[in-house]
């Protein structure tokens, strides 16, 4: 209370400017009244003026250039103070600019002692002509005006009849009391309450304050995840290095016992040495069952220098969140498929994102098993290019791993919407590019292989290659990359050999691509059509062979490798091969080559930010969707770790770029 009456009699002011301002004037009077009643003195505020107080400074200043003839001062204040849309919009206000305007034309004339200034006079007039070339112009229909576009033209409009009037001292007293009435009524001549500028700047400065904390607490949110996959990295990285390491002792163990190391094999310990996908390379060439005193100490030490066991993530409800999905509105939608995609693709590899898939799959989110009207998967077909975006996006990233395209090929309808989806975005939207991307890595799956060669998807891709102008590099490749995949099938080889000419246009404009990743898939591609004769003759007739040749004196040691295999296949007399044609037996799926590849191209180019009070990411699940725990460990399924074939060779197994660009 204290603090009140202290600051009392200022609080009271400034009530009082307001409501002087906002011209509450019975309020006014039952609020002095009152406070004079109550004993509380309201002395009358300094710097507020009532309505018949002096005018403004800025008032004074258009006045005092007005009288003393300055048109480029009062013009320029004009301006400044005067708002467009009363210049613009207000018939007065465009009337009495017009008539300002005269004045200052004339001024010279009228208060010059004897003959004034001709260039002074010219500029002046000068200026009055382009005022009525332009904004004046909007006047000329009007009779009160159209006189008055002729005065530039007049040699003397002292002495003209239709000019006289102007000069007369009646008139430019008449044109003064107009103009402050005027300025009076447009500027308001009282100062803003001081009441309303604490308000509008407190106000402001909270706002701009917020807003930029939000912003901070985003980017700090982006360069975690940033961060958590280096850490990753690295981390994996290292257990890479430790197992290397074993294997080196080993070696050294045996070549303290006489045994010979063999070349092959130092190269193998190189290949893994130098990848980045340490999983991959571990588990095809450590064998942990071998012999060996130090290096069983080193494996047996790798447990206690793991940073940390990574903790599992907070269980989800299902339920609610697929409801959500399928019944909220597009902006939660968006927000909820963008969460479930960082939670696969920043999670730690290994057992958290094994754990956070299973749970996934096991709760059927995307409605792969369901067959109801409504279904998460429907939202490829939304209305909202952003939903359709982010369904993209997270189909994408359950096809990165294999276990997520086991879960994904269980619908058989998802193969042929993604196909629709694929012909109708647009080629430069992060659809299309994300639902290429989950296409290519379904290529993997022979099932999805045959279907996809039987829709007739390699005519479209051949047709899409044929500019690539238009085409992001990732586009790029994953399009190269899928059409191998599918040549590598006897019914692909068909398929192409209908069209060979065509194709092979196609292939050999790619090999001088300058987007070198492509060059494996279309060497892949190439060495594998030309495994029929008709596609051979075809090579040979557009000379195939003197193409290639012209890319040996170009290419890289790996790319000429690959060229001379190609060419030793051009050139081969082979007939076409039985076992070629068998090969579209469809063969028991149990074993699929681990090509488990999160790419960070998922995550890039996020279109949608939270608002301010939004929640996002992990927040948003955690914090409205949390369940049960429910996690269970579930053996990960033993995947085929692939073959790996000599660099020099072209492809001659279903790869995805990411995994192309890891391994080799």
């Amino acid at each position: 209370m204290g603090d009140v009456l202290a600051y009392e009699a200022e609080l009271l002011v400034l009530v009082r400017e307001y409501l002087d301002f906002a011209e509450f004037e019975e309020t006014v009077k039952v609020f002095t009244k009152e406070c004079k009643t109550k004993g509380k003195p309201l002395p009358k505020p300094a710097g507020v003026s009532s309505r018949d107080s002096k005018a403004l400074p800025v008032q004074k200043d258009l006045l005092t250039a007005f009288e003393n003839g300055e048109q480029k001062v009062f013009f320029q204040l004009w301006k400044e103070h005067i708002s467009s849309s009363v210049q613009d919009n207000e018939p007065v206000a465009q009337k009495l600019e017009f008539y300002l305007h005269i004045h200052f034309a004339t001024y010279l004339l009228k208060h010059s002692m004897g003959k004034p200034d001709k260039a002074e006079l010219e500029e002046r007039i000068s200026h009055f002509k382009a005022y009525l070339e332009t904004k004046g112009a909007a006047l000329s229909q009007t009779t009160e005006f159209l006189p008055f576009y002729a005065l530039p033209f007049v040699p003397n409009p002292m002495v003209h009849p239709s000019f006289k009037e102007l000069f007369q001292d009646s008139w430019t007293l008449d044109l003064r009391t107009r103009l402050e009435k005027f300025l009076s009524l447009t500027l308001k001549a009282r100062q803003t309450p001081r009441l309303l500028t604490l308000f509008k700047e407190n106000g402001q400065c909270n706002k701009g304050m917020l807003q930029h904390l939000h912003q901070q607490l985003v980017e700090s949110e982006h360069r975690t995840m940033t961060y958590l996959k280096r850490f990753n990295k690295m981390q994996a990285d290292y257990h890479n290095l430790i197992g290397v390491t074993a294997e080196l002792v080993d070696s050294l163990e045996a070549t303290v016992n006489g045994k010979m190391i063999t070349p092959e094999y130092l190269q193998s310990v190189c290949v893994r040495l130098f990848s980045n996908q340490m999983r991959q390379s571990v588990a095809h060439s450590i064998d942990f069952t071998r012999p060996g005193t130090a290096s069983t100490m080193l494996r047996a030490s790798l447990a206690p220098v793991k940073v940390q066991d990574v903790p599992l993530l907070p269980s989800l409800d299902y339920e609610k969140l697929k409801k959500d999905l399928i019944t909220g509105n597009d902006r939660l939608k968006a927000f909820l498929l963008q969460a479930l995609r960082w939670r696969l693709t920043t999670s730690y590899p290994g057992e958290q994102r094994d754990t956070v898939l299973q749970a996934y799959i096991s709760n059927d989110l995307l409605d792969c098993h369901s067959n109801c009207q409504r279904s998460v998967l429907k939202l490829l077909h939304s209305k909202s290019e952003v939903v359709r975006q982010y369904m993209a996006r997270l189909i994408n990233a359950f096809a990165s791993l294999a276990e997520g395209r086991v879960y994904l090929s269980q619908n058989s309808a998802l193969l042929r919407m993604l196909e629709e989806r694929l012909k109708a975005e647009d080629k430069d939207s992060l659809t299309w590019e994300n639902v290429l991307g989950t296409l290519q890595k379904f290529s993997l799956r022979r099932a999805l292989q045959s279907a996809m060669i039987k829709d007739g998807l390699i005519f479209w891709l051949v047709d899409v290659l044929t500019d690539t102008d238009c085409l992001s590099d990732y586009t790029l490749e994953y399009s190269v990359a899928l059409l191998m995949n599918l040549c590598l099938r006897s019914a692909g080889k068909k398929m192409c050999a209908g069209i060979a000419n065509h194709v092979l246009k196609v292939l050999s404009n790619l090999l001088g691509h300058e987007n070198h990743e492509i060059q494996p898939y279309v060497n892949g591609a190439l060495y594998s059509i030309l495994a029929i004769p008709s596609v051979r003759e075809e090579a040979r007739a557009m000379g195939m062979e003197e193409i290639l040749r012209c890319f040996i004196k170009e290419g890289n040691a790996e790319m000429i490798r690959q060229i001379e295999f190609i060419i030793k296949q051009l050139n081969s007399e082979e007939p076409l091969n039985d076992s070629i044609v068998s090969d579209d037996e469809e063969e028991e799926e149990d074993e699929e080559e681990d090509h488990d590849i999160m790419e960070a191209d998922l995550d890039k180019d996020e279109v949608l930010q939270p608002q301010l009070g939004e929640l996002a990411g992990e927040k948003l699940l955690t914090t409205e969707y949390l369940g049960i725990m429910t996690h269970t460990p579930k053996t990960k399924k033993k995947l085929f770790p692939g073959v790996h074939q000599s660099v020099d060779e072209p492809l001659q197994r279903p790869v995805t770029p990411g995994y192309h660009r890891t391994v080799y």
